[in-house]
């Protein structure tokens, strides 16, 4: 696969996950990592990856728990990478949402050729979408310019980072945890009012009437969601 491929792999194994991060890396993909299912979720939403290596038994969340959560709002492939060979974990997994289950130990020749065969199926495009348009607005992820109406908005760091979660999930609800998690690194995780506020600010600057926000919506209760809106 091309190095443009970006892979998150959950794993609470140091050595299993520098094994992993050194194999993937030789063969061009890009690897982020995380200890914990939080930090794994976090991971995801922040970096927006093209496939997922999870092990089943982490410290803070059972794996089939993550695959169901990841499900419900993205249909980013999942290989499961567990020491149980029980055809029923297996079975549960797969059910939850996994596209493949591998045993540990493995050889990484075969996690290769199983990462190349789900990548083949899923048509996801490598690294996500560089340039984002919504309304008046327009995010370039990879210059990390954003301009409302053709003239560029300056926005803090952490106003970029919001920003470049919720377009990097665009039209998908984010919960108050996940960008907190992942925009603050869990710092702050209980103060949802602080998340309020970046949010205005960003709509303050972006939106043509901030006061009825039409492309950084309020899921009332639960989080945020970006919305796509034709041009105009």
């Amino acid at each position: 696969m091309t190095e443009h491929h970006r892979i998150v792999v959950i794993e609470d194994d140091p050595q299993l996950r520098r094994f992993l991060k050194t194999g993937l890396e030789v063969h061009g993909f890009r690897v982020f990592q995380a200890i914990s299912g939080k930090e794994g979720i976090a991971e995801i939403v922040k970096n927006g990856p093209d496939l997922i290596l999870l092990d089943l038994g982490l410290q803070d969340m059972d794996g089939k728990e993550i695959i169901e959560e990841v499900k419900a709002w993205s249909k980013i492939p999942i290989i499961v990478l567990s020491a149980r060979f029980q055809v029923d974990e297996k079975v549960a997994a797969l059910n939850a949402g996994a596209n493949d289950y591998l045993t540990k130990p493995f050889d990484m020749r075969e996690l290769l050729a199983r990462i190349n065969a789900v990548l083949r199926q899923t048509v996801i495009p490598a690294g996500g979408t560089p340039v984002i348009r919504s309304g008046h607005i327009v995010i370039d992820l990879v210059r990390r310019v954003v301009t409302a109406d053709g003239v560029e908005v300056h926005l803090s760091p952490r106003e970029y980072s919001l920003l470049q979660v919720l377009a990097s999930n665009p039209d998908m609800v984010l919960t108050h945890e996940m960008l907190i998690s992942s925009v603050w690194d869990g710092k702050d995780l209980d103060n949802v009012n602080y998340l309020r506020i970046f949010v205005g600010r960003l709509r303050h600057k972006l939106e043509t009437d901030p006061a009825r926000p039409r492309i950084i919506v309020t899921e009332t209760g639960v989080g945020y969601r970006m919305r796509i809106l034709p041009p105009g």
